[in-house]
């Protein structure tokens, strides 16, 4: 399901515009993004929580990989996000 069918099924159901829906959606997005970025944790009540979670550097150097030695470039510590389902969407499935 896409942005604009998404915004579509919101909008029928509360009676509003799609525009305004995809609107709101729009700013959720930003709202989010900001709130991970500085606090680290931001939870959408009954759908998801997103986190972010520091990868560690690698070293470079050789390693076995399918049994076969192969030469592995250094990687720079870096911050990623997760996002986790609620209990309530796991237990549905």
């Amino acid at each position: 399901m896409g942005k604009s069918a998404i915004a579509a099924a919101i909008a029928e159901e509360h009676e509003l515009k799609k525009g305004v829906c995809s609107k709101i959606m729009d700013s959720l997005a930003a709202l989010a993004a900001s709130e991970v970025k500085k606090t680290g944790k931001f939870i959408i009540p009954g759908v998801t929580m997103l986190k972010t979670r520091v990868k560690p550097a690698t070293k470079a150097g050789k390693r076995e990989i399918f049994g076969k030695e192969v030469m592995v470039k250094a990687k720079p510590a870096k911050t990623i996000v997760k996002a986790y389902p609620v209990a309530a969407i796991k237990k549905s499935i």
